[in-house]
């Protein structure tokens, strides 16, 4: 993840290399030695009995239990009336300074391959020299310090809101609905086995932690309709996914890193599937971005209305909220006709409306370029948004009450705002900020690529405020929190 100032991203020039051949125009390959003929006739009307194959009953091997089922029964939802008895983020008995020095790269990191032949003695035949936890010690599946703990935590938070939130959907809106917005039994579900994998995550993560995993909350969801609820699904897995990418290498526990990323695999498969149910492009970007635990935190916190008392707490950072005042309505064919906040609240990621006028919608709009019906893929003939475009911009000020129980406060350390900093696949592009007024101004989308053809901006990703334009890059980016004014989530496409 890159730097740089004013409208150009910095590329990973020491890695780049030539940009592939295109993948039709001048393609030479193509001598196919085999032709294949499409089925031809007409399609089967009638289904008799499956054929008969030699088979055994198999006795059942059943799994360890998991920590929630598939639906809890009843449950409750609506924002935070209790006043809190505790506030503030979990802390540390010491804290050693308040920003971490930048340091050079690491002394022991210095293999390097001149000829692709094996540099070091093989542990054993066809096992190159390296590698962590390859040693034959035994695997052990828990957190290893402080910062496994609180990075599990909070992944596990979001597991349940996951699990909560897919569940809530199915529960409110009915078949009639869904088929409104264009998604079928068959879809809804899709949606009711993602729950179902939710209870596996949970599970999972829960006892990589032990006692002190916290237990499911109650939330504030901010949709109306189901859109609004495939908007919400959209952005909720984004931070959910790029926030284990952040912290994903950084964890003490190779084993713990291990499983969970097998899971988070499965939340990218999420969140390209709600893309298409909104008839966004499914993926857009040749890289997904990793974002530090506070910035997901941030995120996820003001939809958790209230939690059990003596559930474990977390020790992330909440940011002051950074308003898109005209982020892109992916319900309208003609995304640059948004009005000033078109979405269906003030929390940081709120869908956008979906009740717009008929003829400005595009969801039941059967034209190609135009439709925002669910499909594996959609191209737009007008992009939500583009390189240049003005972005106008409103933040928060600090102190505001968020999270279970009304209990977190949102806090910063940086200075007065100057930079808006793109963070998106591989590069962290900072562009000038234009203050308009009090805790307002604007900027304008950068144009910069990580690689040539693959614009840096695009998707559902992050944005936020800075006090400094400093050099980040995806492995260190956590070093930018003590800069970040407010933070924000940017429809892109």
């Amino acid at each position: 993840m890159l730097t740089s100032t004013i409208y150009a991203s910095t590329l990973l020039s020491a890695l780049a290399v030539a940009a592939p051949a295109p993948q039709v125009p001048g393609y030479t390959d193509d001598n196919f030695p085999v032709t294949v003929s499409e089925p031809t006739g007409a399609p089967a009307s009638s289904f008799g009995p499956d054929s008969q194959i030699n088979a055994v009953v198999p006795t059942p091997i059943p799994g360890p239990p998991r920590r929630s089922s598939d639906v809890d029964g009843p449950t409750s939802h609506g924002p935070y009336s209790g006043s809190p008895t505790t506030t503030g983020a979990e802390k540390a008995p010491t804290t050693l300074g308040k920003t971490i020095t930048p340091l050079p790269p690491n002394p022991t990191h210095t293999y390097y391959n001149p000829n692709g032949k094996l540099q070091d003695p093989a542990p054993i035949p066809y096992m190159p020299a390296g590698g962590l936890g390859t040693n034959g010690t035994l695997p052990r599946y828990q957190v290893n310090s402080d910062f496994d703990f609180e990075s599990i935590q909070l992944g596990l938070y979001q597991e349940w809101i996951e699990l909560d939130l897919f569940n809530n959907g199915l529960a409110v809106f009915s078949d009639e609905d869904f088929i409104e917005a264009g998604l079928t039994a068959e879809d809804r579900s899709y949606i009711a086995f993602m729950a179902v994998q939710e209870t596996g995550h949970a599970t999972l993560l829960s006892n990589m932690l032990g006692e002190a995993a916290a237990p499911q909350c109650t939330y504030d969801y901010p949709f109306r309709t189901v859109r609004e609820f495939i908007d919400f699904n959209q952005k909720l897995t984004r931070w959910g996914e790029s926030g284990v990418w952040g912290f994903l290498a950084h964890l003490d526990s190779r084993e713990v890193a291990n499983l969970l990323s097998l899971s988070i695999a499965t939340e990218a498969r999420q969140q390209m599937s709600f893309r298409q149910m909104l008839g966004l492009h499914p993926m857009p970007v040749w890289f997904e971005t990793g974002i530090p635990q506070s910035w997901a935190w941030t995120y996820l916190a003001p939809y958790i209305s209230s939690c059990p008392e003596n559930t474990t707490r977390l020790a992330w950072q909440n940011f002051p909220t950074l308003h898109i005042v005209n982020q892109a309505n992916p319900n309208r064919f003609l995304p640059n006709d948004t009005a000033d906040f078109e979405v269906t609240g003030k929390r940081v990621a709120d869908p956008a409306r979906s009740d717009i006028k008929a003829d400005e919608s595009c969801v039941n709009l059967n034209v190609t370029g135009y439709g925002c019906g669910p499909a594996i893929a959609r191209n737009r003939s007008e992009p939500l948004s583009f390189p240049g475009k003005q972005v106008n911009l409103t933040w928060e000020a600090p102190g505001q009450a968020v999270g279970p129980n009304n209990s977190y406060v949102t806090a910063t350390t940086a200075g007065q705002p100057q930079f808006v900093a793109w963070v998106s696949q591989l590069n962290l592009t900072y562009t000038p900020l234009t203050v308009t007024g009090n805790n307002s101004g604007f900027t304008h989308q950068p144009a910069g690529e990580v690689f040539q053809g693959d614009p840096a901006v695009n998707g559902t990703m992050f944005i936020a405020l800075t006090d400094s334009d400093i050099f980040l890059t995806p492995f260190n980016l956590s070093m930018i929190n003590p800069h970040v004014v407010a933070l924000g989530l940017y429809q892109a496409g």
